[in-house]
């Protein structure tokens, strides 16, 4: 049975909600994000992306692009409930749905609950109770499989549908620039650039052996997608293998107390996020980079699972191992993983942590 995948991804989610939320930004360039010198866009609206600016930009870059950009604060409670909203949604016409993030998932509709005979019919009633329930637009994209589905949601932006039917994906993927392949990113595709390859067709001229030796085991995956094969599977849950916090400060710490009181606040919300997930870890992580941007980790880990007296004592244990050699600590992390079991945390990675840049 050929299958028939959906991959449903909103319109500049975060920026949207916050210009639903309030009607004055409605039709203005917008950041979520901080404004502070060492803050980081973490979404930007159709508006602000004329301009260039775009999420994981420094916020300092982004305001020179755009002289008029508003910046908001992100809300991920608010984020979060209307993605909640959406999967829903999602989950009224198949069991087979995988987040991807708050704002995109893959579905699988190949049977679907609706008895529903074309994806792009259920694309399109999907599309529009979004519309009508949250007040947010989406784009669509359909095809065989979750590579080609992923790659056609974007051709329509926004509040678009794109179909790539089977007889045509492998001439489409042939004349696909490789920086829009999903799964190469730009270290990968600039390796590529200076083999020769710029499309689909020219990664097609090497054999799968030559892809293998180029490209570890990603050699095999470049070798089927560039011929439109993916027999990945829609996997309706996709586990969370570890939680962290890490913050970025306005102003660099100089010096252990300093460390150990921002440390705190970090381990706070650390313990908060593993008991919303229930999670439990043997494997304590802190992260730390410098004022240089040069970074380094410590870890832990444990026979028996941390609690949260433990995570305390352990965290000021690492950040006391580390030789700091004089130099400012510009951001500190922690992160808690090796987990009980994969089945005792099984909320999708819908959460995309900036800090409180």
């Amino acid at each position: 049975m050929i299958r028939k995948i959906i991959h449903i991804d909103m319109d500049a989610f975060y920026a949207s909600i916050e210009q639903r939320d309030n009607p004055e930004l409605k039709g203005k360039p917008v950041a979520v994000g901080s404004e502070r010198p060492r803050g980081v866009v973490a979404a930007a609206s159709y508006e602000a992306r004329r301009f260039g600016v775009h999420s994981a930009m420094p916020s300092v870059t982004a305001k020179k692009k755009c002289p008029n950009l508003i910046f908001v604060l992100p809300r991920f409670d608010v984020y979060r409930a209307v993605s909640y909203q959406i999967m829903d949604i999602f989950l009224e016409y198949t069991n087979l749905v995988e987040p991807l993030s708050l704002d995109e998932a893959f579905l699988d509709v190949t049977v679907n609950r609706k008895n529903i005979t074309h994806a792009t019919e259920i694309a399109r009633e999907i599309r529009e109770k979004i519309r009508s329930e949250t007040g947010l637009t989406s784009s669509a994209g359909i095809s065989v499989n979750k590579f080609l589905a992923k790659i056609a949601s974007d051709y329509k932006k926004p509040d678009g549908i794109f179909v790539i039917r089977p007889e045509e994906a492998e001439a489409f993927v042939e004349n696909l620039e490789i920086e829009k392949f999903f799964g190469i990113g730009r270290v990968t595709a600039e390796k590529m650039h200076q083999m020769g390859i710029h499309t689909g067709k020219d990664m097609k001229k090497y054999s799968l052996a030559e892809l293998s030796r180029l490209f570890g085991k990603n050699g095999l995956f470049f070798y089927d997608i560039v011929r439109g094969i993916d027999d990945r599977p829609v996997v309706p849950e996709r586990i969370r293998k570890s939680v962290g916090v890490e913050n970025t400060f306005e102003n660099d710490l100089v010096s252990m107390s300093e460390v150990l009181t921002q440390l705190k606040n970090i381990e706070d919300e650390l313990v908060g996020r593993l008991n919303d997930h229930q999670a439990k870890g043997r494997t304590l992580t802190l992260k730390v980079k410098f004022e240089n941007f040069e970074q380094i980790t410590r870890s832990t880990s444990l026979q028996e699972f941390f609690t949260s007296a433990q995570i305390h004592e352990t965290s000021i244990a690492l950040a006391k191992s580390v030789h700091y050699k004089n130099r400012g600590v510009r951001l500190l992390g922690l992160t808690l993983s090796n987990f009980e079991n994969s089945d005792e945390v099984n909320d999708p990675q819908l959460e995309i942590d900036f800090g409180r840049e």
